[in-house]
């Protein structure tokens, strides 16, 4: 049953390329980059992990929601389930984890790597096939960089607000700088998520060091790794949280 109300025709077209634009770039991009670049047996990803993991555990205990099996948690682009398995070890219920991802193939895995309760499969963040208010937490990481679409990321931030409670809240993790090697993602400004998110309550918190600076400095001092990600000017990412009002 579809949930949401019927796109114009033009916008269908142009939502379909862009998403059609994204498969591709993505398996162009795994082809691309080491495989080793996302293990935690990397110091520079293990960095970011860590103190993501943190900031994010105290977002959401700073929202009233630290009582994870009692929720119903959305991951939009779930890959292949690592936030999903990430939200299990902070007391999520596997059977209220909901993954929503473009890509078959990472579908797959996740089913894989994930419980055999979890919730999971292959579809447009565009129209999310679950009914209002049936959320407690709606993650995306990383999404709306990827789409260069602007009516796309509106009609995905509307569906995130559609489906999220009213007494519940929206993660977001996401760059904030364009990456200069890589014109697929563009960063996203608080102006920008306050125009896609109107009316709602958003905080948003300076996190990740620079990826080329981490990579450079972790391997040999987890100290100037932790320090450096200290210093706002030289993170490259907003964590934070949006809540309706």
């Amino acid at each position: 049953m579809n949930f949401h109300k019927q796109d114009p025709p033009q916008d269908v077209r142009k939502h379909a390329a862009e998403e059609k634009r994204i498969v591709e770039e993505y398996k162009n991009r795994k082809e691309q980059i080491p495989k080793t670049r996302y293990s935690l047996f990397s110091p520079s990803n293990l960095l970011i992990v860590q103190q993501r993991e943190r900031l994010l555990l105290s977002l959401l205990r700073n929202s009233g929601l630290s009582q994870l099996d009692e929720h119903k948690i959305l991951d939009l682009g779930c890959g292949t389930g690592f936030w999903l398995r990430e939200f299990i070890q902070w007391g999520a219920q596997p059977g209220s984890l909901y993954g929503v991802d473009l890509l078959e193939e990472r579908i797959t895995e996740a089913k894989k790597k994930c419980p055999d309760e979890t919730h999971l499969h292959s579809g447009t963040a565009s129209s999310i096939q679950y009914p209002d208010q049936f959320f407690d937490i709606v993650l995306q990481a990383t999404v709306m960089s990827s789409i260069l679409q602007p009516s796309l990321k509106e009609q995905i931030a509307g569906e995130m607000l559609r489906v999220v409670k009213k007494q519940g809240v929206i993660i977001w993790y996401d760059f904030f700088m364009n990456n200069p090697n890589n014109k697929q993602v563009r960063g996203i400004r608080k102006q920008e998520i306050k125009k896609l998110f109107p009316g709602c309550r958003i905080v948003l918190k300076r996190t990740t060091l620079a990826p080329p600076l981490g990579r450079l400095v972790a391997p040999y001092s987890e100290f100037l790794g932790i320090l450096f990600e200290s210093l706002p000017f030289l993170c490259t990412h907003y964590i934070g949280t949006i809540t309706p009002k």
